[in-house]
Formats: structure tokens, sequence, C-alpha cells
């Protein structure tokens, strides 16, 4: 249900800004504004993404839990996707999510609300048995020995067949 509230109020208040803003400003700046924010954020995502991937493999290689550095780039992420959406509300929540202590705000905040079942680091999880591995069953390798299709061989006697006199050399 709040996801259907949001579809319908952004909109109504992006447009609200917009006529707002360009009964201020006039069109030609309005617009202006729009490009230029568009502009700045990509850069911006841009920058705090390669930061963002940066403390994510830190984590990696320290073996640290990587949530907190998933979850930047995540808010980074729907940054970018705010700011280029036109608009002045998106724009501003765009921002404020490439701002360090609003992300950690909203990572606090919703860390206290999702429950994370586990996490192991390390190379790989505990390794389980798989089915019909017992103490009686030996590993091998095979080769498959099927001869080739060109050869006529006969099913009997696996020998390689002649000429069945149907045809001539």
């Amino acid at each position: 249900m709040w996801l259907l509230l949001a579809f319908l109020t952004v909109p109504l208040i992006e447009i609200g800004l917009f006529i707002q803003v360009g009964g201020w400003l006039g069109l030609w700046p309005t617009l202006a504004i729009v490009v230029v924010t568009a502009v700045i954020g990509t850069w911006l995502v841009k920058a705090q993404g390669a930061a963002a991937m940066t403390a994510l493999r830190q984590s990696f290689s320290d073996y640290r839990d990587p949530t907190e550095p998933l979850a930047h780039g995540a808010m980074i992420l729907v940054a970018g996707v705010l700011l280029l959406t036109p608009g002045f509300f998106t724009d501003a929540l765009g921002f404020a999510l490439l701002t360090p202590p609003f992300r950690r705000a909203a990572f606090t905040f919703l860390r206290k609300r999702v429950n994370v079942q586990g996490f192991q680091p390390g190379p790989a999880g505990p390794q389980q048995r798989r089915p019909g591995r017992g103490a009686g069953t030996i590993e091998g390798d095979y080769q498959d020995v099927t001869p080739d299709a060109d050869k006529d061989v006969t099913p009997d006697t696996d020998k390689q067949a002649g000429p069945s006199g149907w045809t001539k050399h």
C-alpha cells in the first residue's frame, strides 16, 4: 500500500514543484537546473560509487562483514536513479543519499528493522556431504570408448564390417 502511495504522491509533488519553480524562475532556467543537477549528480555518483566499491573490496579482503559497504553502495545506486529522474524532490532525496552522514543514519535506521540470519567470512562455508558419498564410495574418472559414428561396427562382434555387397567399389 505504501508503494502505491509513493507512486501517486511523488509525481504530484514533482509537478507542483515544477509549476512553482517554473513560475518563479521561468522555463529555461528551470530546465537548466534539472540538467545541471543530473550532470553533477552523475559525477558524484561515479566518484562515491568507486569509493564504495573500494570499501567493499577492502571488507572482503579483511574478512569483515560487508553489510555496511553493500548498503552504502545500494544507497548510492538509488541516489543515482533519483538524480537522473527529472524533478526537484527526487534530486533533493538523491543528493541527501549522497551525503555520508545521511547514509549512515539511513543504514542505522534500516539495520534495526532488518534481521540478518548470518554471515560467515572465509573462502567457503561449511563443507556439506553430497548424497551417496559414504565410506564405500570410490571416486574415479572414466573415458568414453564408444566407436566413432563414421565406422561401421556390427553389434554382435564389435568388429568392423566390410562392404555389404550391394555397392561396387
